[in-house]
This record gives structure tokens, C-alpha cells and sequence, in this order.
């Protein structure tokens, strides 16, 4: 499967803290960014470079800078909000856009609101980011929608996954790379990860 589980100890330390209940929302925001930041760094490994150059202050040299086109992060509303804060940390010059989604309670299905990504987004590699891949509707919706809307290259990160929901991913978008910190052991009749660490987007912006 194409799935990249990113399991630096760093990362996997602040995930741990994440999922405990007692984690207070202002602790549990800052970890979503540290974590971010940390799964930045492996998402763009493998960006293209070109040498340009530049002067020191003792010297001209040939030094390296990103080639072409720079990065879209796409996140998928309202959670993906907490991992982008972190992303854009790292890469503040990137684009942004926004696919806005829910889960429909009862079908478990996403259902489109919103809309927008920059109107160059077939030249650019876009990053979609949510927390959590659970059923993976909403990132398999989201993606299908970029990907109508001219995307080419895309990578999908999250905090965790399902084993469900890396399955109905991979087949419904097998061209495109998942980065997450851990696979947990499944999903529940409402369709929440276990073990988890309870709803990414309420404990983010503390709606529980």
C-alpha cells in the first residue's frame, strides 16, 4: 500500500500526549502544530532543487533553492485548520486552499460546502492535510474534488489512521502518497479510531 508511517521518536512522544484524555486544549493545539511541523519535514523530502547563485558575506557560491512551482496545502475543513497552522510554520511562502466537508451522522458520507484553491493549483504539488483518516470519505471526496479541479500531484498527511480508512484510500487513490504518524487497530460503529484520540476537531478548538 502507499502509505508512509512516520514514526520519529519525536513525533511519536507528542502523539502519545495527544491522545490522553487529560490534555488540556491550549497543550493539545500546540502539539497538533509541533506534529505538523515534524511530518512537514518528511512530507517535503523528496522536493525538487536547482543551484543558484548567491553572495556570502565573504563569497559567491552555487547554493541550492526549490525548483519551479512551490507548494499548495489544501486543508480539509475545519480540522485540517490545526495541522496547516504547522505546516505554514514551515513553509510560510506555500499556497492555500480549502475544501470545506462534513460527515453526514448517519451515512457517514461527506458532503460538499465549500470550495477554493489557488487557480494554479495543476503546477503545484498539493499537501491535503486533516487529522484523521478514519472512514476516509472526506479525504477520498476532497481528493477526487482536487483532482477534478486540475490537481496532478498530490500527497495526503495525517495525524492517524485507520486501517479501514488507509484500505478505501489506497484503493480510491492509489497514485496518491498517505504520510501519517500511526495506524491504529480500528474503527468503531460510529466510525471513530481506536484507540484514537477522541475528535481531532473538537479537542483542537475545544467544542466538546
Amino acid at each position: 500500500m502507499n502509505i508512509n508511517i512516520v514514526d520519529h521518536p519525536l513525533i511519536q512522544h507528542k502523539l502519545t500526549l495527544m491522545r490522553r484524555v487529560d490534555t488540556p486544549t491550549a497543550h493539545f493545539r500546540q502539539l497538533v502544530n509541533e506534529v505538523a511541523m515534524l511530518l512537514g519535514y518528511e512530507v517535503t523530502r523528496d522536493l525538487p532543487i536547482i543551484m543558484s547563485e548567491i553572495e556570502t558575506p565573504l563569497e559567491t557560491m552555487q547554493a541550492p533553492v526549490l525548483k519551479g512551482k512551490k507548494l499548495c496545502f489544501v486543508s480539509i475543513l475545519r480540522a485540517g485548520n490545526g495541522l496547516l497552522d504547522g505546516m505554514l510554520s514551515l513553509i510560510p511562502f506555500a499556497r492555500v486552499g480549502h475544501v470545506g466537508l462534513y460527515r453526514d451522522p448517519k451515512t457517514l458520507q461527506a458532503v460538499e460546502y465549500y470550495y477554493k484553491v489557488p487557480v494554479d493549483i495543476d503546477q503545484r504539488l498539493t499537501v491535503v492535510v486533516d487529522p484523521m483518516l478514519a472512514t476516509a470519505n472526506s479525504a477520498i471526496a476532497a481528493v477526487q474534488r482536487l483532482k477534478d479541479g486540475g490537481a496532478k500531484r498530490m500527497k495526503f498527511v495525517c495525524l492517524l489512521a485507520a486501517p479501514e480508512g488507509v484500505a478505501a484510500f489506497n484503493t480510491a487513490h492509489p497514485d496518491v502518497p498517505l504520510f501519517t504518524a500511526a495506524v491504529d487497530r480500528e474503527l468503531n460503529d460510529h466510525g471513530y479510531i481506536l484507540p484514537g484520540l477522541g475528535d481531532a476537531g473538537d479537542r483542537i478548538y475545544g467544542t466538546q
